[in-house]
């Protein structure tokens, strides 16, 4: 599978990613979709304190036993839980992050992290101090590189002047462009790359997009209204076909711009693993993503500041 920098950083990632958040719980199964994944030749596995309360973190570290060198970890710290109770609250100090990475080096069974990332953020952080303390810790040795989870475009600024951050993961998809509108073009920019996740638009971008909008659009998606979707989701299928799967012309899509380095998607079962593993390293030529970009319509960041 072909691979991407991230950044300036000698990472390279398969342009396509698992994202373990919604593996669940299942030990046996979840080491199974990892595996197949590698497999595959993905190597990159995105995961975060918070997914299940550590439990995502402790089975992706299982899974890789005995191939860490192979693989590369992206996991998450912000959110501050502790074990035992409910909720949890937005902490990015530099207090908890660095007391943080030992439980999810714990965690992963490993002493490095790949890829640290903050798990937010907003502009009223003590973002010098966040950066401190990732700082630090790229010093110590606990992780290699460091980037953020966001899709502030003020709070991204910020990180772009003041840190040196390689990556920033945010939501991206054909039905959520936002991205194109203010940031894609600035992080290339600076070489930095995205990480999108989403890339189906919660499986609307997919062979059951139809059905699935019937299950979960009639509330809408974004600034779309059920009628939209429906809409934009029958003249996306139509641009499938026996060359390329709804589920391959969505990833492709996202990879189109030169900023982005992977797109993470999740997957339950190893059905929707295959489902997303026949996408191949091409991307679309310039033509057939103007199309797809007629079927959707530019979203600006307004709520998320």
């Amino acid at each position: 599978m072909k691979k991407r920098q991230i950044g300036s950083s000698d990472l390279y990632v398969s342009e396509i990613s698992l994202g373990c958040m919604s593996l669940g719980t299942d030990e046996r199964k979840a080491k199974t979709i990892i595996d197949q994944a590698l497999d595959a030749g993905i190597n990159y596995l995105d995961t975060a304190d918070l997914y299940d309360k550590g439990v995502n973190e402790s089975i992706v570290g299982s899974a890789v036993k005995g191939k860490r060198d192979q693989v590369i970890i992206g996991t998450k710290v912000g959110n501050h839980f502790e074990p035992g109770k409910e909720g949890w609250y937005w902490d990015p100090s530099k207090a908890y992050i660095k007391e943080e990475v030992k439980e999810s080096l714990r965690r992963l069974k490993t002493d490095y992290i790949d890829l640290y990332q903050l798990h937010g953020g907003t502009i009223e952080d003590p973002i010098d101090e966040t950066i401190e303390a990732f700082e630090e810790l790229k010093q110590e040795g606990l992780i290699r590189y460091y980037g953020i989870s966001s899709i502030r475009p003020n709070v991204i600024r910020e990180y772009i002047q003041k840190s040196n951050i390689v990556s920033v993961m945010m939501q991206y998809s054909l039905l959520d462009r936002r991205p194109e509108e203010e940031i894609l073009d600035l992080l290339h920019d600076h070489q930095i790359s995205v990480i999108a996740r989403g890339p189906m638009a919660k499986g609307m971008l997919t062979t059951k997009g139809l059905y699935l909008v019937e299950r979960k659009g009639h509330d809408g998606y974004l600034d779309y209204s059920y009628n939209e979707l429906k809409t934009i989701i029958s003249h996306f299928l139509e641009h499938s076909d026996q060359e390329i799967s709804p589920n391959a012309l969505a990833l492709s899509y996202v990879l189109h711009h030169p900023a982005l380095a992977t797109a993470t998607f999740g997957a339950s079962s190893i059905e929707q693993l295959l489902a997303n593993l026949d996408y191949e390293s091409e991307r679309l030529d310039d033509s057939l993503y103007q199309e797809l970009q007629k079927l959707s319509k530019p979203i600006t960041y307004d709520k998320h500041r």
